[in-house]
């Protein structure tokens, strides 16, 4: 509040601050400890670390038997970051401390989307057996979910506070496209947002992948209609935080760094059935 007005922090549209280098398509990014970690496909230096203040490039890191990626988060309170392997099915684990030390461990199903929750776990959405498994730093399964059975090809979830799961699903055949709020248990929707695939803003054309604020407001990637959209914590419609104006290719996935208020979007090309360059562009939201 200033002055007696209220201010809002999610009225207007995020604006570009910085756009990393083009180069080999970016399959995830995130930041730890005043550093950005932004994910390529190639054989060797996968990771690139950036500054987050002036955006340099550091260093760039290799993880052992990479065969196959298709997210990336980190874990401040372990300080590594977590790579899913579908070609292997498994999920790396990249220490980043003095001693940090590559390992991986056995998902025994495609993982795609990463995140890690309050309790410093990790959840893996495996869409294609409609499961969400929920892993300790080191590899421990501790839960496994099976989503409800209108939820068709879980691309990404996360978990609120309370122990709620959030997760979007749909790709271009399915006849749902949307973001769920499902309960503890993971046996009921509680919130939904879209429906059948199309791009009115109560829509989704492949709704891929999630970052949520401190006040648990939505962000979702929407590939195909090139936009972020910004959901309240009851996934009602907000307003369109990216619109494709501000993209030049291919939006696939996001990370919110929320005490920057600093939005990271990959950017990739699909040319000829794949993908064949790719960027990261910096919001303020």
């Amino acid at each position: 509040m200033a002055d007696g007005r209220v201010v809002c922090v999610h009225c207007t549209v995020g604006q570009v601050v910085h756009t990393l280098p083009e180069g080999e398509p970016v399959i995830g990014v995130t930041s730890l400890a005043d550093e950005v970690y932004v994910l390529r496909w190639k054989e060797h230096d996968q990771v690139e670390v950036y500054d987050v203040i002036t955006y340099w490039l550091e260093r760039c890191l290799t993880v052992p038997k990479l065969r196959g990626i298709t997210d990336m988060t980190s874990c401040e309170h372990y300080h590594c970051v977590y790579i899913s392997d579908p070609t292997v099915k498994c999920i790396h684990r990249l220490g980043l401390d003095v001693q940090g030390a590559a390992t991986r461990w056995a998902a025994n199903d495609e993982p795609y989307g990463l995140s890690v929750n309050a309790a410093h776990n990790v959840l893996v959405a495996c869409r294609v057996v409609r499961k969400i498994k929920v892993f300790s730093s080191h590899g421990y399964l501790l839960r496994e979910l099976t989503l409800p059975n209108d939820v068709f090809n879980p691309w990404h979830a996360i978990q609120t506070r309370n122990g709620e799961f959030i997760v979007c699903h749909g790709g271009l055949s399915d006849p749902v496209n949307r973001v769920c709020k499902i309960s503890k248990d993971g046996r009921r929707i509680l919130h939904s947002h879209g429906g059948q695939r199309g791009s009115d803003t109560g829509q989704y054309d492949v709704p891929f992948h999630l970052a949520v604020d401190s006040n648990e407001f939505l962000f979702v990637i929407d590939v195909y209609n090139r936009r972020v959209t910004l959901l309240s914590p009851t996934l009602d419609y907000t307003r369109q935080v990216v619109t494709s104006d501000k993209l030049k290719w291919r939006p696939t996935r996001l990370y919110l760094d929320t005490q920057t208020q600093r939005l990271y979007v990959t950017d990739d090309e699909w040319k000829e059935g794949e993908f064949t360059v790719g960027r990261v562009v910096v919001f303020s939201v």
